[in-house]
């Protein structure tokens, strides 16, 4: 665990941020905390979070707040912009001024590109990114590689396909790019041309030189895939309700399509779904969302714990 000494005071904006042995080490510590849970617990006695979500969140404000209580710490914050000072037209860098005088650490998720960014250079205390806008996800990003890990028994040498909104979602941005770091990782995406990846991102794979493929199909991308990243087209990132009508229901993974699948194929959504993963597959042992969410709160408790400098 010496490597994860390096992140105590570190914030996470971008998945980047991190070096492979240090989320190698957050997966291990991770993984202990798994197998033991009075592992760490109270390690952040009198240590407050300030969880600033300016954006809805379900999981990963909970996951947030259950690994802050499970350490034996305390959160403070808000859960939408309308209950802070944010409503009154109160800057960004004057929040975070104000939380980081109250806490040791800052969770915070922001509608805007860029916004963690901002608040990490107006914040003393670290800050860690919950989602800014479509840009980075990191700690989904964790999540999403300690559950892979976990299911798969390794990262590299995988063919990992996303599927849906790849244009605006977070989560695409960071795992992929994640994953483009880690050795024979395939990437294959799929999605209606509307929605295709952002070229940047798209930019950096080729400078990376990083395998990858993109697609409309997702029948016949299915029997190559080790893991399936499912997304759905988000309503809030559209200017024209008009197109999302017209292109939310474009894929949808079903039990016949699960069919043509590997026998260990992994599927993984960031949650919510809406309609592009049917209900009938929950109950396909390949089907690896419900559990993906629990190895979120594992990794969060990692982070937290080594970003505050409470680890043994």
């Amino acid at each position: 665990m010496q490597v994860l000494s390096r992140l105590k005071g570190k914030s996470l904006v971008e998945p980047e941020d991190f070096s492979l042995d240090e989320m190698d080490g957050l997966f291990e510590l991770s993984e202990n905390i798994e197998r033991n849970d009075k592992y760490l617990r109270e390690s952040c006695r009198g240590k407050l979070l300030a969880a600033l979500f300016f954006e809805p969140s379900t999981r990963t404000r909970l996951s947030f707040e259950a690994a802050m209580l499970r350490l034996g710490g305390s959160c403070l914050g808000f859960a939408e912009p309308g209950s802070s000072s944010a409503s009154k037209g109160e800057s960004l860098a004057d929040t975070i001024r104000m939380a980081a005088s109250y806490a040791d650490a800052i969770v915070m998720r922001n509608p805007k590109e860029g916004a963690a960014l901002l608040a990490s250079r107006y914040s003393s205390i670290p800050v860690i990114n919950a989602g800014d806008g479509g840009h980075h996800h990191p700690t989904q990003t964790l999540t999403d590689l300690l559950t892979i890990k976990r299911l798969l028994g390794k990262i590299g040498n995988l063919t990992v396909g996303f599927c849906g909104d790849l244009k605006f979602g977070r989560t695409v941005h960071s795992l992929a790019k994640a994953l483009a770091r880690y050795e024979n990782i395939k990437l294959i995406f799929i999605s209606p041309a509307e929605l295709t990846l952002p070229e940047y991102i798209k930019n950096n794979f080729k400078k990376q030189n990083a395998q990858f493929d993109e697609r409309e199909n997702l029948e016949k991308s299915m029997p190559e895939l080790d893991v399936l990243y499912m997304t759905r087209v988000q309503k809030e990132r559209f200017f024209n309700e008009d197109d999302y009508i017209r292109l939310k229901d474009t894929y949808v993974l079903d039990s016949d399509k699960m069919a043509s699948g590997r026998e260990k194929l992994v599927v993984l959504h960031p949650l919510p779904r809406v309609n592009e993963i049917s209900v009938e597959v929950d109950s396909d042992r390949r089907a690896a969302y419900f559990i993906q969410a629990k190895y979120g709160m594992y990794v969060r408790m990692a982070l937290l714990a080594s970003i505050l400098g409470v680890i043994c």
